[in-house]
């Protein structure tokens, strides 16, 4: 009898049971297919591809850094709540400080409100009235020049609060105040924390040497009912970073919760965010690389004030690593850069130098996963080309938003205009579910990646057992778990020939078509020094590398005037079979991936047509939004 034969028995026995006697029911129970039957036809007890599985089968997208008018500085411009932002990530519209609607294309599936700790939640406080702040000197002179009616008053008073967080002790010590703002915004995470459709993690940025930005987004694991143990810790309990991760152990072990804390704009902090030494300048010691490594296993690569993943001047044979750089100076314009400076500041180079700091003390403090995220002082995470709100609510959109000052340096050199900024970035997490612990988890493993604002699906899985025919696979997933270790992992020991991966890449179906797939490989070699090379690993069109291995480009379909572009170049999916061609397993490496679009409109680009401006020639109109991986780590045997 065949299987559908017997199938329609099991049914007819059924109808029998109800009152309708077609077979007997004995001769049903001898239709039943035995489990040696279904043992043979079957290796596995389901027929389903997609069941039974553990790992990640999808991206959920998010910002680890957004401030709102509880931040000391976004509060003296931006009227968004805390709420505000929730609503807006959620795909709620709102209307921004300056009254314009604003919505988001698609709704993120996560969110962490990162305000400063800095007196936390001082503005809206200062601004409504609060009698905690009121009772203060400080506070009392503030409210009255800031509801005064003069305009010249309320602006300089305005630059004086911000000014304030440069001191070494708050204008407003109020322990009280602070901690009520808390205990606010982590009844609204709980509040708008939906899970399964949407995540809002409890966090705070504490800030550091505001000229350097040696900053830190603190991320917590759990709930308000934990994370309200603790208040944000801040720059005026120590400005060293070492004092940070001794703070965030002591919670771990008075609470048994989980945090974890993210460095950002390494391209501001003049050589020392990814430096070789202690806060105080001494050698940097095995302890703090431990502490470091413990608690810091990821890093904003790009956002508004940049990117950070590489530089000309450091990879000189990379094309694609002058992309949205700033690199005159510190963050407040205080100090020049100097060309030393840059090897500490960036991603690709901090990697190289976490390879040679594994070999000196035994523990690499630069293994860390690579993100995007906002920064935006708005209240709003809208780094979409043709919905970008801006760094700050001063310099939301406007005719001539491109030519206004974001940041304003004592040296006019130094000055950030309105152009430069950088409508970006966003996190990609490979999470099991869309809760808080699995979105945390994700961080842990470094399973993530960044993008300059695209949502692109990248898939990347390094090991030893890859072959070209798992690139033909339609679901590269299931080969990547089964045969390696995905991003952010380190390659399993093997004494076979060189590691192989499999990479892979989707367009944004709102965005460019895909330009080609990257991988980019540093080591450390016999002598210290350190190498590094990009390899194109899989291209759009019938493009053949020239003599000089490059790769010819894509070609440019952007029509400025109309702020367009056709997908007529490119392509909507790209995977790869590679295997390093240079592999020496004597020396530690590390590879991770970067996936360039074709050229399509930047932010500056839609203002020109919207408003109807003609802006400088020095403006850049056209953008190649990008992604960067996590890398997977190579260590020899020994």
């Amino acid at each position: 009898m065949t299987t559908t034969l017997k199938l329609a028995a099991t049914l007819t026995g059924a109808a029998m049971m109800c009152g309708v006697p077609i077979f007997a029911f004995a001769q049903v129970q001898d239709m039943l297919p035995s489990k040696d039957d279904v043992a043979i036809r079957f290796t596995s007890d389901h027929f389903s591809p997609y069941a039974g599985r553990t790992f990640p089968t999808r991206v959920l997208w998010g910002d680890t850094h957004l401030h709102t008018e509880v931040s000391v500085d976004a509060g003296t411009m931006t009227r968004l709540s805390q709420e505000d932002a929730f609503r807006f990530a959620r795909g709620e519209e709102v209307t921004t400080t300056h009254g314009l609607q604003a919505k988001l294309a698609r709704p993120l599936d996560w969110l962490v409100i990162s305000d400063h700790a800095e007196m936390y939640g001082l503005m809206p406080q200062l601004l409504g009235g609060d009698q905690e702040i009121l009772s203060t000197e400080q506070g009392k002179s503030w409210y009255d020049a800031l509801t005064s009616g003069d305009n010249d008053i309320v602006f300089n008073t305005a630059m004086e609060i911000v000014a304030s967080l440069s001191t070494d002790t708050p204008p407003i010590d109020n322990p009280k105040a602070i901690k009520k703002a808390w205990h606010h915004y982590t009844a609204l995470a709980e509040q708008y924390n939906d899970p399964g459709t949407f995540t809002a993690l409890i966090g705070y940025e504490w800030t550091s040497e505001g000229g350097d930005n040696i900053h830190r987004n603190v991320i917590f694991r759990d709930g308000a009912d934990m994370a309200n143990a603790v208040t944000p810790f801040s720059q005026f309990d120590s400005k060293n970073p070492e004092d940070l991760w001794a703070h965030l152990a002591e919670y771990e072990k008075n609470t048994g919760g989980d945090v974890l804390a993210i460095p950002h704009n390494g391209n501001l902090s003049n050589g020392r965010l990814f430096s070789v030494s202690n806060f105080d300048g001494t050698p940097l010691s095995a302890e703090n690389a431990a502490l470091r490594a413990r608690f810091e296993p990821v890093i904003e690569t790009t956002q508004i004030k940049g990117d950070s993943e590489a530089h000309p001047f450091l990879s000189p044979d990379d094309e694609f690593a002058d992309f949205d750089t700033w690199d005159a100076s510190n963050l407040n314009g205080t100090q020049a850069k100097t060309q030393d400076m840059l090897q500490y500041e960036y991603s690709r180079e901090a990697y190289k130098t976490g390879l040679l700091l594994e070999e000196q003390l035994g523990v690499n403090p630069y293994k860390v996963g690579q993100i995007g995220s906002t920064d935006a002082h708005t209240g709003m995470a809208a780094v979409e080309e043709e919905n970008f709100f801006g760094k700050h609510s001063g310099v939301e959109p406007e005719p001539n938003r491109w030519e206004h000052l974001v940041i304003e340096a004592p040296n006019p050199e130094f000055s950030i205009y309105g152009w430069k900024q950088a409508s970006g970035g966003y996190a990609g997490v490979w999470a099991t579910k869309n809760t808080r612990a699995a979105i945390f988890d994700a961080f842990e493993r470094r399973e993530v990646y960044g993008t300059t604002g695209s949502r692109m699906l990248v898939r990347f899985f390094g090991g030893w057992n890859f072959d070209p025919s798992d690139a033909d696979n339609r679901l590269p997933a299931d080969i990547g778990y089964a045969k390696g270790v995905p991003m952010g992992a380190d390659l399993p020991k093997s004494s076979g020939d060189a590691p192989n991966f499999l990479v892979a890449a989707l367009k944004d179906p709102m965005s460019g078509n895909l330009d080609r797939i990257q991988i980019v490989k540093g080591w450390l070699n016999a002598d210290g020094t350190r190498g590094e090379k990009v390899y194109d690993v899989a291209w759009s069109d019938d493009r053949v590398p020239g003599a000089d291995g490059k790769l010819p480009l894509v070609g440019n379909t952007v029509d400025i005037p109309n702020a367009t572009w056709t997908n007529t170049i490119g392509a909507p999916e790209l995977i790869s079979f590679w295997q390093d061609p240079d592999f020496d397993p004597a020396l530690r490496a590390f590879y991770y991936v970067r996936v360039i679009e074709i050229p399509t409109p930047r932010w500056t680009a839609y203002e020109a047509k919207r408003f109807n401006v003609t802006m400088d020639d020095t403006v850049p109109m056209v953008t190649t939004e990008r992604a960067y991986t996590s890398p997977i780590w190579y260590t020899p045997k020994g």
